[in-house]
């Protein structure tokens, strides 16, 4: 019963980090200092999972380079990454550790050591 209780607090303690972790890259980087204290999971694992999309959103932006082949995919790829964010961020503010659709479980593996 402990645990629950435990990752109970966990989850609301770290709901606003979560949140902001969403919000622009300057939240990224705010909520990573934030958490960097408390060192609460359920932050840490919605900051992963952020940053595995601003870094898929920096990648979308150099194949957006490429002419009309890169033009095309990045074009698409902005509209999953818009889906993929939304669902994110409605999994931290309703204190779930869902990994966001397509790429979440290969962020949590991609930084699991971070």
């Amino acid at each position: 019963m402990e645990s629950i209780e435990n990752n109970t607090t966990q989850v609301s303690e770290g709901k606003t980090i979560a949140a902001v972790a969403y919000l622009t890259l300057i939240g990224l980087i705010i909520a990573f200092v934030m958490n960097n204290d408390k060192k609460n999971a359920f932050a840490a694992y919605h900051i992963k999972q952020s940053l595995g999309l601003a870094l898929t959103g920096l990648a979308l932006g150099l194949i957006g380079m490429i002419p009309i082949l890169g033009w095309i995919i990045n074009i698409i790829g902005i509209f999953i990454l818009l889906f993929m964010w939304i669902m994110g961020l409605v999994n931290a503010l309703n204190g779930q550790e869902k990994p966001v659709p397509i790429l979440g479980d290969k962020y949590m593996e991609w930084f699991k050591n971070l």
